[in-house]
């Protein structure tokens, strides 16, 4: 006999609005309580002291998490100009510091070698994987890493404020692995200055924005009924995706792992991701070919 699971089948998504001081584990963790969902995950880290938008998947929606990790997302972030810290953010201890401070025309002048298709060194303490452990574990325990530079594609960064002449705010939207706090320490290397992230928040992600956030309060509160009306469908997170209309006789082979006929869309190339879509509902994603979706996950939520 199986041993019945614990908690409620929960599925969907809740975005939150996280606060600085907590991680994004201990996030998942707090509202997975508040719901009793049995199973829970994160679509991206944000550090402890960052803030913004953390988008939670419970369920069946967590099948649908790397389409939201990869996909762009934004960033507001403040520079403090003049030091450069061991984690790359005001939490690290100061290695080096500068007395030069960069003109608003030089910090413009400096971004257009940060957009595009770039290749950016991971900060020491990241959750980048060495020799199967993570990056911030050895580091935290005295190493010095010789972390490879990984491609990185920014699609906007933008000078929103300077505020004086130590510190300044930006705003960046990038694809999946990007480090803001790379980010600022190559720049203020670049500019001669030294730099590291005062301040970070994430607004948007995928089709999330921080400002559809369920109040945090509901978190700490524990009110499992607001909590319960912000979940939003797991098709949510399939935004990226195509989606391709079957049958209930199609649904019902696709749930059981098999190619099934679905509704193409026009242009819809062979081989391209999908979502079957029964009344509107996920039942499945897979690859197109030649008229059938060839599942890859199949969703089990309705």
């Amino acid at each position: 006999m199986s041993r019945r699971q614990r908690g409620q089948a929960v599925n969907g998504w809740l975005i939150l609005d996280k606060p600085a001081g907590i991680t994004s584990t201990q996030a998942v963790n707090l509202a997975r309580r508040v719901l009793d969902a049995r199973k829970a995950g994160h679509a991206g880290t944000l550090d402890p002291a960052a803030t913004g938008l953390l988008a939670l998947a419970f369920g069946e929606a967590t099948k649908t998490v790397p389409y939201v990790t990869d996909a762009e997302k934004a960033y507001r972030f403040t520079i403090r100009w003049g030091a450069a810290t061991a984690t790359d953010d005001a939490e690290g201890a100061v290695i080096a510091t500068s007395p030069e401070r960069p003109t608003e025309a030089a910090i413009r002048a400096a971004l257009p070698a940060f957009t595009g298709d770039i290749l950016q060194t991971p900060p020491q303490v990241s959750a980048v994987k060495v020799a199967g452990e993570r990056a911030y574990d050895l580091a935290r325990a005295g190493e010095t890493l010789d972390l490879a530079p990984r491609p990185l594609h920014v699609s906007r960064l933008e000078l929103v404020a300077l505020h004086d002449a130590d510190t300044a705010t930006l705003e960046m939207t990038c694809g999946k692995g990007g480090y803001v706090r790379s980010i600022a320490r190559d720049l203020g290397a670049m500019l001669g200055c030294l730099g590291h992230v005062a301040g970070l928040r994430r607004l948007w992600s995928g089709p999330f924005r921080v400002a559809d956030a369920a109040d945090w309060q509901h978190v700490a509160s524990g009110d499992t009924a607001a909590l319960t009306a912000a979940l939003l469908p797991l098709e949510v997170g399939l935004a990226g995706l195509p989606a391709l209309p079957c049958t209930p006789e199609a649904a019902a082979r696709l749930r059981h792992g098999n190619a099934a006929p679905v509704t193409a869309l026009p242009g819809l190339d062979y081989g391209a991701e999908a979502w079957a879509a029964l009344d509107g509902r996920a039942v499945a994603i897979g690859r197109f070919r030649a008229g059938e979706l060839h599942p890859s996950r199949v969703l089990d939520a309705h």
